[in-house]
């Protein structure tokens, strides 16, 4: 997605470095093949300062082109950024990942993925690749939430039964995102496509006890603070996770699918609930972490979910983390 000879950016091997990765990042251009859809290897680690991080890979949601998906870009405008930045443009691929820490010994997971398949039929990997990583899910004693949509949290909860996957850790979110969520009546206020996923959120996530509700930058975990991200939901959070010298924005879904976003950080999805303030967000993000030289991960980045962000003019370029 790189233009190399007109852009002046960072090394692959210094922004692999600054990233504690022993692989380069991929600069895609036109002549890149084609990133495979599914990445070979599930699991992927690798360090902040003396936090090992460990993206473990859910699934992908192959969303069929559609129209609405960016209010103020047609289908061939997707299909122009995505062929660009050397993605399929058969559909919209839609990865997850969910970052795993382990912070001496202690493993804190970010958001709990889509439920073994309740979120979308491909996305049923995330036990599985957690078994393979070596985590044990009855060790994650917190979970730090950054929205309730429910490619992010249908994994806290058993299918068919809502039962609670986790109910021995922590979970942890944004007290605006919680609040909204639950408020008397909401469900009747949203569009009839939403209705289902905020009636069972209402019905399930107040009953439980282990919720801990924070605000804008407060300590979400020690060297871990959320910083408020609104506008994909109203509560939407990113977190900012601290070892020594080293900062990792875990940004959840600030930046969506970077392929689109980066370079048209003015488009609106259509699960941005709000899409000026998502608009705004997302660039006081994005100029953060280039400015600080933070490094970030994203929920939909493709899989490990992590690369470096350049500026370009008013808008940005993203390489990402190969994935072999």
């Amino acid at each position: 997605m790189l233009d190399l000879s007109r852009r002046a950016v960072l090394s692959t091997a210094a922004a692999a470095a600054a990233f504690g990765l022993d692989r380069k990042l991929a600069f895609f251009t036109e002549a890149h093949a084609e990133t495979p859809v599914e990445p070979a290897n599930g699991v992927y680690r690798y360090k902040v300062g003396a936090i090992e991080v460990t993206a473990v890979y859910d699934g992908i949601w192959r969303k069929p082109h559609d129209p609405a998906f960016i209010k103020n870009a047609t289908v061939d405008d997707t299909k122009a950024a995505l062929a660009k930045a050397g993605l399929t443009t058969e559909f919209m691929p839609i990865p997850l990942t969910v970052i795993v820490l382990n912070v001496g010994g202690k493993y804190i997971m970010f958001d709990a993925g889509s439920g073994v398949g309740q979120w979308q039929a491909n996305a049923t990997n995330l036990p599985a690749n957690m078994k393979a990583a070596g985590i044990d899910r009855s060790r994650i004693s917190q979970i730090l939430v950054s929205h309730f949509h429910p490619d992010h949290v249908w994994g806290l909860m058993e299918k068919g039964t809502n039962a609670p996957v986790f109910p021995n850790a922590e979970l942890v979110v944004n007290s605006t995102e919680f609040n909204w969520w639950t408020e008397p009546g909401r469900v009747e206020k949203l569009p009839e496509g939403r209705r289902a996923a905020a009636k069972r959120i209402g019905d399930v996530f107040p009953t439980w006890k282990n919720w801990r509700l924070i605000d804008d930058g407060a300590e979400a975990a020690p060297g871990i603070r959320i910083i408020s991200a609104p506008g994909h939901t109203p509560g939407h959070a990113a977190y900012l996770v601290t070892s020594g010298k080293d900062q990792l924005m875990v940004s959840a879904d600030t930046m969506y699918v970077p392929a689109l976003l980066a370079p048209h950080p003015e488009w609106q999805g259509a699960y941005d609930q709000d899409g000026p303030t998502a608009i705004a967000t997302r660039r006081k993000l994005i100029d953060r972490v280039i400015a600080d030289k933070i490094q970030i991960c994203g929920s939909h980045f493709p899989f490990p979910g992590a690369g470096t962000f350049t500026k370009d003019g008013d808008a940005y370029a993203f390489a990402p983390v190969a994935q072999s």
